[in-house]
């Protein structure tokens, strides 16, 4: 998400294969209480209960396909402290680069939270609720990405949920190339449960309050219908950079004290650039003389006075002012460290029997949350862009400038270039609400030979997004450029308390946004067993879809004129027809072999199509032993924001390899452009092949391990076209302050592209997970452990390939957070009696601070060299519960025992100095206790 605008396992007592059948799906040994049957040798499948498992639509005997599958119990994510889904998600080994937490506010994705399995974006990883899709977000991640927003889902519905790690095009939709998130609610529930939890950092502040209610009543069986809902209330206080101001580098944008160069510290504001010819954006103000300027002399920045008045960094004068620029730390002044979030989410669903195993069920959900996001002050320059093309308020004719006569311009006569931070505005504020609903009847049972299952879907989104503190651009050139101004002449620096609001109400209107998603779905499945095969019934199903999907969102106010200063231009809107049909077989032709095999055909209105298959296969040769291999393709149509009406303009963080070459030592460290984006009616689909190979291994009756070698390569990728090829072929708007005498050497401004069908990206990784259960006299001890491992995370592009494993790229993509190439879990539980302890060990491998492997450093320190690396990261997380009685429960976790700091990261722009993926390391230890009271 680039910036829109700124910077069990209890134990087997029986068979061997008791316990392979939870390693398959990936996690149920980790906590106690699974009991399932046996998984390897098949009795009669219609002898037998059936259950259907994510990735199949035909129902089995056990949990285990060819395909691995992790599944997430609400053990699981209890253990962990985290309260909603988004969070817990977010943590495991699968997600990578392209997730999107919450507290990026002021990304283009803003108050939204999705997953990114293996790393391949967002709009890439298909989620489902219940085995259905849900309407996406109304905001696209980096503008373009359209994803499910995994904050709208009450925690205490959720039964479990299930990752299915490779392809499922051919079950799920095309869409579903890197892998699906499938969150199962409870299908019923019977009497009430009362849950309350309390949240605060060790440095008291980040307050989160939470209230949940689940109720219901009717049984099934013995009354012929069910019904429940679950209440989901909460509301979490932000935290401001500046309580975390002695908490090292996070609390701050001054990083010098560790070795940086106040030009290279992108989040110290006022610095001086390229030799005082750019920067200077200080509370203060400066302008640029440009007097005697030619090809040898560059016009260089003037200061205004006040800066010590107006900075807490101390050592500040006029004096340094006009050496170094007024130095100031608009961060840790006004920035969210995370924002403050109020949300409701209400679940419920009701089932009525008929017949002999026939059921009619409907499902509502309902939440509405609102998040508020505070960034630092605008400034009155820069570069951006809006489908009339890019603004230069740097230079040029569209500078913002002081007019000859403006009582705060240092140098009467001269039209002055300003740079100036608006602090007398105030912070920039983003408040997003978000109205997300959902409704579903449908039918199943039993006729003949044949279950079915069919549905009807609507889905939505309405989400409103309104900003403060933004200036508009004509009206600041009207008031800092005219005399004669109608709104004023804006005073500025240590003269703005000479302003009246209606003056700031001229320059700094309210704007806002409207965003909205809708999906509507119909759908109908059957499946029955064929015939009998010597390991089990060959299992049939077949199916068909339709659904619409719309996604819309208005311009900010003013920006399709390009009148908001450094506010990106987003906006698009599109709908989808898509037709479906697809057919599944599931054959144990043996006892120790399983194949499998699905097609499915999706039909896009717009003309495109696609057949994709997907094989499968189990051989399992010793009752200790099982190897399982699957193939998938997939394949994704362009969405509206990529080739509809619309386009986006946003900022990201690039090197100048023209200044660079000029001025090594003080011009090759990433800073922030704006990218301009337009859409291309000319893409083509993406398309997607996946492969796994895996092996599951029970060696005794208490440990398990399994590892699967993985890979997807997806051709013809939509993405953003690369940066740094549009900078190399001079697809670029600079500005005026060329250096050594080069012309068109200005600092880069803007970056034009669009999106374009990249040739193709490759990643390929190993997942390990291994468990093992111990008895410690009147308890048990249980361990899981969970590492992902990428081999390569290739894009190629022309005739250049690119790898970012282990590495700080791709940083065209949220975040910018990185490839780490290895992400570990290790938990442990202890339970005796009433009672369990659990601890969870999260690694974050290093990463090398390049651009890609082989390639370009991002950042330097003073003294010239290089930082190499991001260092690794680990934190511990504790919580133990306590059944006071059957019915009333305490419990409480402590996330980030140690209270480890996060590495100092220069090179990121979603997080300030420190990489997002490492947040719990910036908020520090975070306390949460809570009581479960249930009502039988």
């Amino acid at each position: 998400m680039k910036h829109p605008i700124q910077r069990p396992a209890s134990r087997r007592h029986n068979h061997l294969a008791f316990s392979i059948t939870h390693i398959l799906t990936g996690g149920a040994l980790l906590l106690a209480g699974a009991v399932v049957s046996p998984a390897f040798a098949q009795d009669q499948a219609t002898n037998l209960d059936r259950i259907t498992v994510t990735g199949s639509n035909i129902p089995r005997t056990n949990t285990e396909t060819p395909s691995p599958v992790q599944v997430v119990t609400r053990q699981e994510i209890d253990r962990s402290g985290k309260t909603t889904v988004a969070e817990y998600l977010q943590t495991l080994t699968s997600d990578g680069a392209g997730s999107i937490p919450k507290t990026f506010g002021n990304g283009f994705a803003g108050g939204g939270a999705g997953i990114s399995l293996r790393g391949l974006g967002a709009g890439s990883t298909l989620v489902l609720l219940n085995g259905r899709r849900m309407a996406t977000y109304g905001l696209a991640d980096d503008g373009q990405k359209v994803f499910t927003d995994l904050s709208t889902i009450p925690l205490d519905a959720v039964e479990r949920v299930e990752v299915l790690k490779d392809g499922a095009s051919a079950i799920y939709g095309s869409d579903a190339i890197a892998g699906v998130v499938n969150i199962i609610l409870r299908s019923d529930f019977q009497g009430a449960i009362l849950r309350g939890s309390y949240g605060v950092s060790g440095d008291g502040d980040g307050d989160a309050k939470k209230a949940t209610l689940t109720a219901g009543t009717g049984d099934l069986s013995s009354d012929g219908w069910n019904a429940f809902f679950s209440l989901d209330v909460g509301k979490t206080d932000a935290i401001k950079i500046s309580d975390r101001k002695n908490r090292k580098w996070i609390g701050t944008g001054d990083i010098r004290r560790w070795g940086y160069d106040a030009a290279d510290a992108q989040f110290l504001g006022g610095a001086y650039l390229s030799g005082g010819t750019a920067g200077g954006v200080g509370p203060n103000g400066s302008v640029f003389d440009d007097r005697n300027v030619d090809d040898e002399n560059p016009a260089f920045l003037v200061a205004l006075p006040g800066c010590a008045d107006l900075t807490t960094i101390p050592g500040q004068s006029d004096a340094t002012a006009q050496a170094q620029g007024c130095l100031w730390n608009p961060a840790q002044l006004y920035r969210d460290l995370s924002p403050e979030e109020k949300y409701v989410n209400v679940f419920g669903r009701a089932s009525f029997a008929f017949g002999e195993g026939g059921e009619v069920y409907t499902e509502i959900g309902y939440s509405k949350k609102e998040t508020i996001f505070s960034n630092t002050p605008s400034g009155v320059s820069g570069g951006w862009g809006y489908p009339g093309g890019p603004v230069n308020a740097s230079s040029g004719d569209g500078a913002v400038v002081l007019s000859p006569t403006h009582p705060d311009n240092p140098i009467p006569g001269q039209a002055s270039r300003l740079r100036y931070s608006a602090w007398d505005v105030g912070p920039r504020v983003t408040n997003n609400t978000n109205e997300f609903n959902r409704f579903l009847v449908g039918v199943k049972g039993n006729w003949g030979d044949w279950s079915y299952d069919t549905a009807y879907l609507h889905s939505g989104t309405d989400l409103v997004n309104k900003r403060t503190g933004f200036l508009r651009y004509s009206a600041v050139q009207c008031a800092l450029g005219d005399p004669a101004c109608a709104g004023g002449v804006w005073r500025i620096g240590d003269n703005a308390g000479l302003n009246s609001q209606a003056l700031y109400d001229y320059i700094s209107p309210t704007i806002s946004a409207r965003a909205k998603s809708s999906l509507d779905m119909f759908d109908f499945t059957v499946s029955r067993s064929l015939m009998d095969l010597k390991g089990g019934p060959l299992g049939l199903a077949m199916g068909t879809e339709w659904r619409k999907t719309s996604n819309s969102l208005t311009p900010q106010t003013y920006t399709d004129q390009g009148d908001i200063i450094g506010l990106g231009y987003s906006a698009y809107d599109g709908t989808q027809n898509v037709y479906a049909g697809y057919v599944e077989l599931s054959a144990p032709v043996l006892e120790q072999l399983e194949l499998s095999a699905a097609l499915r055909y999706d039909k896009y209105e717009s003309g495109e199509g696609k057949a994709t298959p997907k094989l499968g296969v189990k051989f399992t040769p010793a009752d200790w032993i099982a190897l399982r291999a699957s193939y998938a393709e997939g394949f994704r149509a362009p969405n509206p924001a990529e080739n509809g009406d619309g386009g986006l303009a946003a900022f990201s963080n690039a090197r100048d390899p023209v200044r660079c070459a000029i001025d090594p030592d003080n011009e090759c460290t990433a800073r922030s452009v704006a990218i301009i984006t337009r859409p291309n009616s000319g893409l083509k689909p993406e398309e997607s092949k996946s492969y796994s190979v895996g092996i599951v291994l029970q060696p005794t009756s208490s440990t398990s391990l399994t590892v699967d070698a993985w890979e997807i390569k997806r051709t013809n990728e939509i993405a953003q076209g690369s940066t740094a090829d549009a900078i190399a072929a001079g697809n670029v708007l600079r500005d005026s302050n060329n250096i050594g005498g080069v012309a068109n050497s200005g600092t880069i401004l803007a970056v034009n592209t669009q999106y374009v069908n990249a040739n193709s990206s490759r990643v390929r990784g190993i997942d390990t997970d291994i468990r093992q259960t111990f008895d410690l006299g009147p308890g048990q001890l249980e361990m899981d452990l969970q590492w992902s491992h990428l081999l390569k995370f290739e894009r190629t592009e022309g005739d250049t390939t690119v790898d970012y494993v282990g590495t700080h790229g791709n940083c065209d993509v949220t975040n910018c957070i990185g490839t780490p190439q290895d992400r570990i879990n290790f938990g442990t539980t202890w339970k005796q009696g009433p009672w369990s302890v659990s601890g969870v060990v999260n690694y974050i491998d290093s990463m090398e601070n390049k651009d890609r492997r082989g390639g370009d450093y991002l950042a330097f320190y003073e003294d010239g060299t290089p930082v190499e690396k991001i260092s690794s990261f680990t934190t511990f997380d504790l919580s133990g519960r306590w059944n006071i009685t059957d019915a009333f429960e305490l419990n409480a976790s402590v996330q980030n025992v140690f209270d480890r700091i996060a590495p100092l990261d220069p090179s990121t722009y979603g997080a300030v100095n420190y990489n997002p993926l490492h947040f719990s390391g910036a908020i520090g230890r975070y306390f949460t206790v809570g009581a479960k009271y249930t009502f039988n």
